[in-house]
């Protein structure tokens, strides 16, 4: 009798626990890790690699290979997928000993046909000779690129190669150094404070180089701290991130996502949001500053984003794996809030965005949640980055993670 009655008892266990595997889409290890996550139901989320030291930004060099800065402990590793079966089973430190490295890049001369990685470091960035089929740095190539203030509040610095974004030389009429090559690299420079007026131009900005490294200007200002920006393949223009300022309360100022054009001023620390004064600050610029208190010239946010969530990553969706209805929406990671009453963030959201940059919605829809549970931080995503394979890659400094998400 007893026999009878507890099959029937597992037999509902086993049904729920289906329902519950089913809603989270768990594939993969380390399930215990991932068992809190929610996901749209189609897609399935899997661990590529974890016991990693904050793993922050992630870069794929031209083999495929994942490369990933681990900023805390300074150095760079690179990952590897031998047997293609969405784990990483391999681990290398390319670089060590680095001062808070960050931003990753590779670029292949066309010329040459040599292949380089830059890595931006707190106060500068280098690049060195990658070699492909053994997966190494050549130490001894070292070439400085550019160099900017260290350390500060907003210490990292990320890179990223992309189209020349001007249509002419930056000093006109000056042609000792070329800047009008087709093919830049980009470096975020955050602000050394919470609010302040900067000693430095590099502060606070977005930068521009040529991939020798003959110069250094700034492409954009009144960027308070962007650490992540990319290009939108579609359109080719710049998108970032922007963190907004402390010590407003809850509820502002809004975090923000832009987009990027020559010589514009993104509004810090003099306005935020769409183009609203900061009343508690107040300071006289100096003359030679590019930067204003008129909120009116300055450049306002093309998405509003809930203050204090933290938006890092960011990745537009440009793959025929994923939903058709998907394409040109951009996925952004909310790293978190860490001085808010009531915490906010902690997850990857969607924007419904058409391939003319009009967003549709303001208000983002969830992608994958669940690093906040019962006030518990559980995970924090950085870095989103799609793969050769067209999955898409996230890093996770809370939990040394990087998951892997594919459409089922």
């Amino acid at each position: 009798m007893k026999t009878i009655l507890v099959l029937p008892v597992i037999l509902i266990i086993l049904a729920v626990a289906l329902i519950l595997l089913n809603r989270i889409n768990l594939v993969g290890n380390g399930g215990g890790q991932i068992s809190n996550l929610e996901i749209d139901s189609r897609f399935e989320i899997s661990i590529f690699a974890k016991k990693l030291d904050a793993p922050r930004v992630i870069v794929f060099d031209p083999k495929g290979n994942l490369v990933v800065s681990e900023t805390d402990s300074g150095k760079v590793v690179i990952l590897s997928d031998t047997n293609s079966d969405g784990q990483a089973d391999s681990e290398k430190i390319l670089m060590d000993n680095l001062k808070s490295p960050h931003g990753l890049a590779f670029y292949t001369d066309p010329k040459t046909g040599k292949t380089y990685i830059y890595i931006a470091e707190t106060h500068q960035v280098n690049r060195y000779e990658y070699d492909l089929e053994n997966t190494e740095i050549n130490k001894g190539s070292s070439r400085n690129i550019a160099i900017f203030p260290g350390g500060g509040r907003h210490f990292s610095r990320t890179i990223i190669f992309g189209p020349n974004l001007r249509r002419e030389q930056i000093i006109k009429g000056y042609d000792l150094v070329n800047t009008s090559v087709p093919e830049k690299l980009y470096i975020s420079v955050g602000s050394s404070c919470d609010v302040c007026l900067e000693d430095s131009w590099k502060r606070a900005s977005i930068l521009e180089s040529d991939p020798d490294g003959n110069y250094t200007a700034q492409l954009a200002s009144g960027l308070r701290n962007s650490v992540f920006f990319i290009f939108n393949p579609f359109t080719k223009t710049m998108w970032a991130t922007e963190m907004g300022r402390d010590n407003l309360g809850d509820d502002l100022p809004p975090d923000e996502v832009n987009v990027i054009k020559p010589d514009l001023n993104y509004g810090w620390p003099f306005c935020y949001g769409k183009q609203v004064k900061d009343g508690t600050f107040n300071s006289a610029i100096p003359a030679s500053s590019k930067l204003t208190s008129n909120c009116s010239l300055t450049q306002p946010p093309l998405i509003q984003i809930p203050a204090h969530s933290a938006p890092l990553g960011l990745a537009f969706v440009n793959s025929d794996r994923w939903p058709t209805d998907w394409q040109g929406n951009l996925l952004v990671a909310y790293h978190g809030s860490w001085n808010r009453n009531i915490p906010t963030g902690y997850k990857i959201v969607r924007y419904d965005i058409n391939k003319n940059e009009k967003v549709s919605n303001q208000e983002a829809q969830d992608f994958i949640s669940g690093w906040l549970a019962d006030g518990k931080i559980l995970g924090r995503p950085v870095d989103l980055k799609f793969g050769p394979d067209q999955a898409l890659y996230i890093s996770d400094d809370e939990v040394g993670i990087i998951y892997r998400v594919i459409p089922k």
